[in-house]
């Protein structure tokens, strides 16, 4: 099994990963140390280091990396059986965010929870168990997708009472994120475009206003819409200001690895949602190129493993991992160059974040079992497709 494993996508994934932690070494050095700081004058660490971020990251990294290795064994089929139960589970998850004791704040959303001293972030893997759950639930509607009473109605349920949650958190990335997915999948599977259409307005008018209830994702759009107003450049705008300041400064070839002058202290979260310009800070505009083309080529790949899965159930769960990861990659890239509004999105592989990378590389592991369990030959038999599907990398 084995051997017919896509090795251009492990190695791209193991490779960012990698890449990841050498950029986490050097960006989160100001942050590590004042942390570390803190820490030492309040008696709970003995001195400061500028190591704190990394070691974290190298720990989640070898949880992640492993768990990607033993899910790669386990048969994608079992997480058909396992898509209710785990996705019931992630929805419970949901709602204990927001209880006292257990939930906790990070920054301005409550997306967190800490349990026995860890802490994970729940949406992280809803965005996996939703695929898992739509994926069996698409499949099982094959011939009533592009209805509207058995098809849409459902649908629309399904991803409201996922994305409620996430909307009341505020999670603005998390959010489109899960839509984007969700309707990626729908439509693939033969949803009708004018429902899809019309849910992605549904779910507009009725998650945006819960999101932006609050101030700070107001003042988010304000400054993404008035980017050229000094008062609000300097206030509002001041995270999204100092990353376009680090693009600027890295130009076509960079400062040189761990030469940046924003990481100390100008750019908020340099390791994390805004790493993506400290990368272009120290490596420049053509280092990046090779960094967002690792990434085309890992969603390519993610596309491809889809249109040669050896059933419907593992083409979609395919096709849901393969776009969450392209997603998030753009909405995070876009971010940090101002073309779209702050969203608190990671930037796959690559950015500090425990529950993130744990995910994503789980969700890699198992594109990797359905690429090794894929017959080309077979797939057009066995996938069982419902009229009027197209998909572009299949050539029909």
């Amino acid at each position: 099994m084995l051997r017919r494993v896509d090795l251009l996508l492990l190695g791209i994934a193991v490779g960012l990963t990698l890449f990841g932690l050498a950029m986490i070494a050097s960006v989160s050095v100001f942050d590590s140390y004042q942390l570390t700081s803190r820490l030492a004058e309040r008696g709970l660490r003995s001195e400061p280091t500028n190591a704190f971020y990394l070691i974290r990251s190298a720990v989640n990294a070898a949880i992640a990396l492993g768990a990607m290795g033993l899910v790669m064994l386990v048969p994608y089929r079992l997480w058909e059986r396992l898509a209710r139960p785990l996705f019931l589970l992630t929805f419970i998850l949901l709602i204990a965010v927001f209880l006292p004791g257990i939930g906790n704040n990070y920054g301005t959303a409550y997306s967190w929870l800490v349990i026995g001293g860890f802490s994970i972030q729940p949406t992280e893997f809803l965005k996996l168990t939703l695929i898992f759950y739509l994926a069996v639930w698409l499949q099982k509607k094959e011939q009533l997708i592009g209805t509207f009473k058995e098809g849409f109605l459902p649908f629309v349920t399904l991803l409201l009472l996922s994305t409620m949650l996430v909307a009341l958190q505020p999670d603005l990335g998390s959010f489109l994120v899960l839509g984007s997915i969700a309707a990626a999948m729908f439509f693939i599977a033969g949803g009708n475009l004018l429902h899809l259409l019309a849910g992605g307005a549904l779910a507009a008018v009725m998650g945006l206003p819960l999101i932006l209830s609050k101030d700070y994702v107001r003042d988010r759009f304000q400054a993404f819409l008035n980017p050229t107003d000094v008062a609000i450049a300097d206030t509002i705008g001041f995270q999204v200001k100092q990353a376009l300041i680090a693009v600027g400064r890295g130009g076509v070839f960079g400062v040189g690895y761990g030469k940046s002058i924003q990481k100390f202290g100008y750019l908020p979260e340099a390791k994390a949602d805004m790493i993506f310009a400290a990368m272009g800070e120290e490596l420049g505009f053509l280092r990046l190129i090779i960094v967002l083309t690792l990434y085309a080529t890992l969603v390519y790949r993610g596309y491809k493993i889809a249109s040669e899965a050896p059933d419907r159930f593992g083409f979609l769960v395919a096709m849901g991992i393969s776009t969450w990861i392209a997603v998030q990659t753009i909405l995070n890239v876009s971010v940090n160059i101002a073309l779209f509004p702050l969203t608190g999105l990671t930037l796959p592989f690559i950015s500090y974040g425990g529950s993130s990378l744990l995910a994503l590389l789980i969700g890699v592991g198992i594109l990797l079992n359905i690429s090794a369990q894929s017959h080309s030959a077979a797939a057009e038999l066995r996938r069982g497709r419902s009229g009027g599907f197209w998909f572009p990398l299949t050539g029909r």
